[in-house]
This record gives C-alpha cells, sequence and structure tokens, in this order.
C-alpha cells in the first residue's frame, strides 16, 4: 500500500492524506419528506408545496422507499445498520434552504462503519480497503443559479432539489492520491448504479463531492500535518483529480512559504476554479456546534427490524466486486477484461457470459467484446439489450475463428454483415461467400506456392521464418477461404519436411 510520496518541491517525505463526502440523490418517484415530483429538467420552481418551501405547520411525512434504498446501499457498503435511527436538524441560513434548517442525521445514522475494496492504481495486483465512516440520509437543498451574462451580477434560487432525498457517504480518510480518490469514486458509482438506487449523473447533480485533504509531513523524523483543507462540490472525477492534485501542491509550498500547521489554522473550505484550474479559498469550515443540531420534533425515530434488514440483504444480488472475481476465475479473464465487462453493468455481463459459454473460449470472447462490440455500442449508441447480434450469435461467430474455420479478418467481414443482417453465422456466411476449406486443398495450395517462390524455402532453412510471410498475402490471392495462420502452419511443415 503506497503511504508516502515524495514531492519534487520537497526534501521531506509527504503523505497525502484524502477523505472523501459523496452526496447521492436517491432514485425515489417523490422527495423525502412530501409528495413532490423529484423529476429531473422541470421549469424552475415548479416542483414545489408548502412542506419543502418550509411553511408555517407544513408538516413533514416520510419516504419509506428512501429509508430502503439507504439500507440496500449501506449493507452493499458492508456498514452497520443499527436497529434504530433518527432525525435532527442542522441550523444554518443559505438561501436555497427555505426553512433556515436542513432535516440530516447527526448521532444515530442510518448506515455506519463499512468498506470499499478498489484496486489500487499504482499496484493493479493488490487490493485498497477505503473504510466508510457512515452514510446517512438527509434532505437536499435547492440551487442558487448565478447569471453574469448582462454584465450584472445576478443570482436565481430554484427550489425544485429541495427536499430530494440524499445519502451522504463519508469516507475514512484511507485516500493517498488522487488517483485512488477517482478510482473510489468509479467503485463507488458502478455499486451505486448497480443496486439502482441512484442514476448517479454528475452532470444533473445526482452525484456531488467534496474532497476533504492535507498533508503530513515528515520533518526528521516527527510528523508535521498541514491544515485540513475541504474543496466543495465537484462535479467530475476529473476535476477531482486536478483539484486534489492541484491542492496537495498549494498546500506544500504554503508550507514551505510559512510554516502553518493544522494546530495554527482552522479547516477551511475552498472551491474549484475549472477555467482557471486551481482551488480558492471560500470560507471557514463550521464544526458540528456551529450547526446547532438537535432531534427534529416532528419525526420519529425509525426502526429498522433485524429481520427486514436482512430480508434486504437477500435482494442485493451478486454485487460488481464479486462478480468480477468470478469473470476471473471461471473464466480465466484478466484483470482488465473483467473490470471493462463488470463497469458496463448487468446487461453487458449477461451479455458475455451467454457469448462465451456458446463460443468455448472466454479469452477470445472478451477480446472481441472489449474490441468489437463495445466499439460499435459507443459509435451507434446503443446498450446490450439493444444490439443487433445477439450473444449466442457472437458466440458461434467466435466459435468458428477457434475451430480455425475464419481468421479474424473474414470474422469482422461476417461481424459487419450481422450487424445489418438478423441471420445465423452460417447463413452470413453462406452470403458472403464464404467456405471452409479442407485441409487438402490447403496443402495443395502451400506446395504450389512453394514451387513458385524456391527463395522462401531457402531463407526458411536459412533460419528466417518470417520469410513465409510472402506467401501468405498470395495465398489469399489464390484462395480469400484460406485461413492464414493455417496457411503459415503448413508451409513452414512442408519445409521442414524437404
Amino acid at each position: 500500500m503506497p503511504t508516502t510520496q515524495t514531492l519534487a518541491a520537497n526534501k521531506y517525505p509527504v503523505t497525502v492524506i484524502i477523505g472523501l463526502e459523496v452526496h447521492v440523490q436517491l432514485k425515489t418517484q417523490t422527495k423525502l419528506f412530501c409528495g413532490c415530483t423529484t423529476q429531473f429538467g422541470m421549469p424552475a420552481n415548479s416542483q414545489v408545496c408548502p412542506v419543502c418551501l418550509g411553511m408555517p405547520g407544513a408538516l413533514p411525512v416520510m419516504n419509506r422507499e428512501a429509508i430502503k434504498l439507504s439500507v440496500r446501499t449501506g449493507l452493499a457498503l458492508n456498514c452497520d445498520i443499527p436497529p434504530l435511527t433518527k432525525w435532527d436538524r442542522k441550523q444554518y441560513f443559505y438561501p436555497d434552504l427555505p426553512k433556515g434548517y436542513q432535516i440530516s442525521q447527526f448521532d444515530l445514522p442510518i448506515c455506519a462503519d463499512g468498506f470499499v475494496e478498489i484496486t489500487d492504481p499504482a499496484n493493479p495486483d493488490a487490493i485498497r480497503r477505503i473504510g466508510i465512516i457512515r452514510a446517512h440520509l438527509e434532505e437536499d437543498a435547492g440551487k442558487s443559479m448565478h447569471d453574469e451574462s448582462s454584465g450584472v451580477s445576478d443570482s436565481k434560487i430554484d427550489l425544485n432539489r429541495c427536499g430530494t432525498p440524499l445519502l451522504e457517504i463519508v469516507s475514512q480518510p484511507d485516500l493517498r492520491s488522487a488517483d485512488e480518490a477517482k478510482a473510489y469514486l468509479s467503485e463507488l458509482k458502478l455499486l451505486l448504479t448497480h443496486l439502482g438506487v441512484s442514476d448517479c449523473e454528475m452532470q444533473q447533480g445526482s452525484l456531488r463531492v467534496d474532497a476533504n485533504v492535507n498533508l503530513h509531513i515528515d520533518v526528521d523524523g516527527k510528523k508535521v500535518a498541514t491544515p485540513i483543507v475541504e474543496v466543495k462540490n465537484l462535479n467530475s472525477f476529473r476535476n477531482v483529480g486536478r483539484a486534489l492534485d492541484y491542492e496537495v501542491e498549494r498546500q506544500l509550498i504554503a508550507w514551505e512559504d510559512t510554516g502553518e500547521t493544522i494546530d495554527d489554522a482552522p479547516k477551511r473550505t475552498f472551491g474549484w476554479d475549472d477555467v482557471n484550474e486551481r482551488t480558492f479559498a471560500q470560507r471557514e469550515k463550521e464544526e458540528s456546534a456551529d450547526y446547532r443540531y438537535f432531534p427534529d420534533p416532528d419525526l420519529l425515530p425509525v426502526r429498522l427490524p433485524r429481520e427486514w434488514v436482512e430480508e434486504l440483504g437477500q435482494t442485493l444480488g451478486e454485487l460488481p466486486a464479486a462478480t468480477r472475481t468470478r469473470l476471473q476465475d471461471q473464466f480465466g479473464l484478466k484483470t482488465y477484461d473483467s473490470d471493462v465487462i463488470v463497469n458496463q453493468g448487468p446487461a453487458v455481463i449477461e451479455y458475455f457470459e451467454t457469448a462465451a459459454t456458446r463460443s468455448g473460449d472466454a479469452r477470445k470472447t472478451s477480446s472481441w467484446m472489449l474490441q468489437d462490440v463495445m466499439r460499435t455500442m459507443k459509435e451507434r449508441d446503443l446498450n446490450a439489450k439493444s444490439f443487433p447480434i445477439p450473444a449466442e450469435r457472437l458466440g458461434d461467430l467466435v466459435h468458428q475463428i477457434v475451430d480455425g474455420k475464419l481468421d479474424n479478418a473474414r470474422a469482422r467481414d461476417v461481424f459487419e454483415y450481422l450487424l445489418e443482417h438478423d441471420d445465423s453465422v452460417d447463413a452470413a456466411l453462406a452470403a458472403l461467400g464464404i467456405e471452409s476449406v479442407n485441409e487438402d486443398d490447403i496443402v495443395d495450395l502451400c506446395r504450389e506456392l512453394l514451387a513458385e517462390n524456391p527463395q522462401v524455402i531457402a531463407d526458411v532453412q536459412a533460419g528466417k521464418q518470417q520469410a513465409v510471410g510472402a506467401l501468405i498475402g498470395k495465398a489469399r490471392g489464390k484462395n480469400p477461404n484460406a485461413n492464414p495462420k493455417v496457411v503459415r502452419q503448413t508451409l513452414l511443415d512442408l519445409i521442414a519436411q524437404s
């Protein structure tokens, strides 16, 4: 596990300490405490009611589905699910929070003490376990919209998002680099979309990231820690990586200039300037006491019966990490191949398993999936269910290659044909005029080529086996159906016998 790195600008070993807070909008039909729809993209302030507007006398009513999705997520994150959870009011004033407080969870979160395992970016054969402190359920705030197009700074508030169920997943400060942070986020997003608890569309705000980062610097055997900075509202994994890389360098330079440590300054909140690719100071970070948490008097605590939690656990199915391992063990896939297939989701996993079983060669099937199938899906904006070549048919095509009846070039001709025609592989072969060439015909073809090119025989006997390459193209010219691999081996065998 990588624990330290020596940054070029500094002579001391430096350990980067990163913890992430991931805010995930849950995929419910209605908001957390009212019946307003959560549909994205509606006109501003059209999905509001007295509850989400914080009108006097309006009382919240809990969304059972949000509780269910939160518990399913917690179980998949290896969290403990307590028998009782409760609601707290988090007091702060901001224009997009009409009540003046947020209904959240403080000391009894719905999920706690879990972990996520990721592949170490620095060592693909190693696994890193990233701890989860808690995952608590809360209502989302509204959205501030800033418009400077008229030359005058103008801000408006859209409260459509206000009250949407939000699960905040807080990691331990176990991450040691920007690459590890992105790997963690990728694994978390894969898990959440696999469970169907969120669509995780960052451009729509349904997954948002805050990153906490500071440095532990080894100064002659004594650890010195820089002040913790929270970088807020990072809207893409790429920006997470760029912001963390920049902030690490900024903190190192600041420490070299001022010597300021965690004991000298409070935790601070920074923003990310995507245009100028830099972080910038916003304010000092509030502590829990500043929010004046207290139990929400309008909502009862929620009991989570053990039997109900166990029933939910049985609905999780095989999770991505287990699928990745199974594909490697059962089908002999390489780590990279299994990662790519699993990252595409359940439908692609099922497609691969069906095709691989039919072909009898999982690795060759995987190669076709990664190179041809997924490329075509991307180019044509298709998914596994809409892909025109059924999994069984792809398996039949790969089986022809495995049996030596087709080389890759002719197989791709068949693949392109099948994309446009709902035919079997045999029908595609007939339509394209591709016929199987028997062994005797290959031998006769190779004898003819050697007779016409005696210099090739001499070159091969002199140790230059690559000389037969010149005859393979000629073989295809005489018989387009001749398999290049079979022709090459037959040529070498005949020369060895001469």
